[in-house]
């Protein structure tokens, strides 16, 4: 792997005056920021449509666009807004998503930018070359025309006409926003990295329209649904809910969903993270009647006849396998043989032994380093939190001497770049060096996660120059 360097951070996340991150100006601006610090990867996260609780891991489709993406200020160019609308959407605060506000309002404003929207030839030609998107705006017109009723609780088979028209616009303005976005960041040299969550939701468009590759019955109820056995982040594991695959279905078709999955994202973006890769080795059942995780048990899944597909799908493109959690000699096996980079994150390295995977020392070419995921607290969080002893190892580990240790972090990010690790990412939080209150998501909770936004000013206040040199000094840029 070609040494380089990247940030995660999520569209939601980028600055604005709309109550969310968007495909707006903001955006171009950040990829300019990534030029400007040596970086070449934009890692994000799905960009799927969200339910109730604002995690992009869970949608009601896997083929969809987050509409709270959609540029405004576009809209307005486009003259599909007013002013007086535009400036109806105002935010409150900069600093975090307002989704309150967005999931009463939103949907609202942009049907009156459909109802001015006249390119009805192009939306066309748009879903007739995307029908699985085409299949999730139906989705969305027969949930409301069942007042919002799950996939399992339907009474009515005919979609809300008005409702189905109107995610048809929003997801042609979505994907036509979103391919500006990528183009400019491409001819920039920046590349972009999505995130493909292994499952989808029991309530979705995927499960209606593929029924039989899902482990669910005739009235889509589950007999087991996914999660994690308890883990680092929760002591009663991760009760996910999302149905299970029928493997030996999708290996008699040739695995054409996901063959429509993969295609679908390699549309979006120059390389992916396959989320919860371990559960292409073995996944973890759980039965449906349980209300905690700790009672599944580990069924071996499809392994390398699967993952031949994600090859043969991505070619040439970055795949990253998320190889954490319950990690067997099996699921290891599987790593090897792929040939795909693995993640390791420091804020692991300290749980166990000199040999853990996620000591730096330990590093190897081909994988992808992060000084934590979404999932994890912030650096400067995690050290502040740290007891006494393991802080000092930290510091003793990173040949930081200094009398004061919350001065420690430029030492530890050094010693992420300098690393053998191909690939080095690091959250935004963590090169503004925040703290825990910018988190972005706690496992296992339903609270205050996904929301949290940074501002033009902070953005601004990053060293580019320290970046720039790092990427330099440790060859982890073309020139």
């Amino acid at each position: 792997m070609r040494r380089a360097s990247g940030v995660l951070l999520h569209i939601s996340s980028l600055y604005g005056d709309y109550s969310s991150g968007s495909f707006g100006e903001a955006a171009l601006e950040f990829v300019d920021f990534l030029v400007d610090c040596g970086f070449t990867y934009w890692q994000v996260l799905p960009f799927c449509v969200t339910e109730e609780c604002n995690s992009p891991y869970k949608s009601y489709g896997a083929f969809s666009g987050n509409p709270f993406f959609v540029d405004l200020p576009t809209l307005y160019r486009e003259g599909l807004l007013t002013r007086e609308e535009l400036d109806s959407a105002r935010q409150k605060t900069p600093y975090y998503c307002e989704f309150d506000s967005l999931q009463a309002s939103r949907m609202k404003l942009l049907q009156k930018a459909k109802d001015r929207f006249t390119d009805g030839k192009a939306l066309d030609a748009f879903f007739d070359a995307n029908p699985h998107i085409a299949s999730f705006c139906r989705f969305m017109g027969l949930k409301k025309a069942n007042g919002g009723a799950a996939l399992n609780e339907r009474t009515v088979d005919v979609p809300d006409a008005q409702e189905e028209s109107l995610w048809r616009f929003v997801q042609y303005e979505f994907f036509m926003q979103w391919r500006r976005i990528k183009e400019y960041a491409n001819k920039k040299g920046i590349k972009i990295i999505g995130d493909i969550p292994i499952y989808v939701s029991l309530d979705s468009a995927d499960v209606e329209e593929n029924r039989n590759d899902f482990l669910v019955g005739d009235d889509y109820a589950p007999s087991s649904v996914a999660g994690v056995p308890p883990d680092y982040f929760s002591e009663d594991g991760q009760l996910w809910g999302n149905p299970l695959y029928d493997w030996a279905h999708m290996e008699e078709n040739d695995f054409s969903w996901w063959r429509d999955r993969l295609a679908f994202e390699n549309m979006l973006f120059d390389g992916i993270r396959i989320d919860h890769f371990r559960g292409i080795e073995s996944y973890y059942s759980i039965p449906a009647t349980e209300t905690t995780a700790k009672n599944g048990t580990w069924v071996k899944g499809p392994g390398m006849k699967f993952v031949k597909v994600i090859q043969e799908m991505c070619r040439d493109k970055l795949v990253i396998a998320e190889d954490l959690g319950d990690i067997t000699p099996a699921v290891y096996e599987l790593l090897r043989e792929s040939g795909l980079p693995g993640m390791r994150v420091l804020q692991f390295a300290f749980l166990g032994d000199h040999d853990s995977p996620h000591r730096p020392h330990n590093y190897v070419n081909n994988c992808v380093a992060y000084t934590g995921t979404h999932d994890n607290n912030t650096l400067l969080g995690y050290v502040w939190e740290l007891d006494d002893r393991t802080r000092k190892e930290l510091l003793d580990y990173f040949g930081y001497t200094g009398a004061n240790w919350d001065a420690c972090y430029d030492s530890i990010l050094r010693g992420m770049f300098a690393s053998s690790a191909g690939l080095v990412i690091l959250p935004i939080q963590d090169l503004l060096l925040y703290g825990s209150d910018t988190r972005f998501n706690k496992p296992g909770t339903t609270e205050d996660n996904w929301n949290y936004r940074i501002t033009k000013e902070q953005l601004l206040s990053i060293d580019k120059a320290k970046f720039l040199r790092w990427n330099r000094l440790y060859a982890r840029m073309l020139s």
